[in-house]
């Protein structure tokens, strides 16, 4: 096991699960008041990373996360930004639009975090591992052997098998793919709660997270759609410096282009999801 895990070790009660904040502060702000809504502690609200992203208000975000003291891994991003890297670690092909965007986000957010948040960063772990309703959860990125792993829906389960393997876990935690989706496979279950900075491709501006539940000590999720002032989220990445693409995904729902998704993703762009 990874010597940079948190173990949070045996918790209770219903657990709030997001990935890719984005800098998108609206989101974010949305989602704590849900949290509040649902009575969920925050140490009891766990991002699968990327905090930092495509949106106008990186400083911003980094702050209220922290002082909301939910708790988060590294996503890519965060693992670059700590590294003073010159690009977000995405492991976009070069000369691909989703490459040529990423020379515009990711220096706009690297200019704008203060040495406090940066140090903030620099204490995220690279997993957090926990038990829930006897069960061994263990919370990745991409995956347990490549933080930018895609690992989506329709990727060939032997993939995600061999992360239950290496972590003994049960249930796997997992972002990255910017898509939410779940998956069981005789006992185990791994869980794409989604992200909140950007939509899931399927024409709507509402983003997803997941609520975990242990009730009678047997562990149950939902999926749930989020909605937030979306239009303001719009308005400030219009500065001149972000990707104007990404703005308009923030409205339409739709992305600009699919070239990280596998086909059978790929294929259902637009469409509603189905969870």
């Amino acid at each position: 096991m990874d010597s940079n895990t948190e173990d949070l070790g045996k918790i209770s009660g219903k657990v709030l699960l997001f990935g890719g904040v984005y800098s998108n502060l609206q989101a974010l702000e949305a989602l704590k008041q849900v949290a509040i809504n649902e009575n969920i502690r925050p140490e009891n609200c766990i991002c699968t990373g990327d905090i930092i992203g495509y949106c106008a208000q990186p400083e911003e975000t980094i702050q209220y996360f922290q002082d909301w003291k939910a708790k988060s891994i590294v996503g890519n991003v965060e693992i670059q930004l700590r590294e003073g890297a010159e690009d977000c670690g995405c492991d976009f092909k070069e000369g691909s639009r989703c490459y040529g965007f990423s020379q515009l986000w990711y220096p706009f957010a690297q200019s704008k975090l203060s040495k406090e948040s940066l140090d903030y960063i620099a204490t995220l772990p690279n997993y957090i591992q926990f038990t829930y309703a006897k069960k061994q959860v263990m919370v990745v990125h991409g995956s347990y052997f490549n933080t930018s792993e895609f690992l989506f829906k329709s990727s060939p389960w032997q993939r995600k098998q061999t992360n239950f393997n290496a972590t003994k876990s049960e249930v796997i935690i997992a972002g990255h793919c910017g898509l939410p989706f779940h998956q069981s496979q005789e006992d185990k279950l791994w869980l794409n709660p989604g992200v909140i900075g950007m939509p899931a491709n399927d024409g709507k501006p509402s983003v997803w997270y997941a609520i975990l539940e242990d009730k009678d000590n047997k562990l149950s999720f939902n999926h749930h759609t989020l909605n937030y002032n979306h239009q303001l989220t719009n308005a400030l990445m219009q500065n001149g410096l972000l990707p104007e693409a990404y703005a308009k995904t923030i409205v339409t729902g739709i992305w600009d282009n699919t070239e990280i998704l596998p086909i059978a993703e790929s294929n259902a762009q637009g469409l509603e999801i189905q969870l």
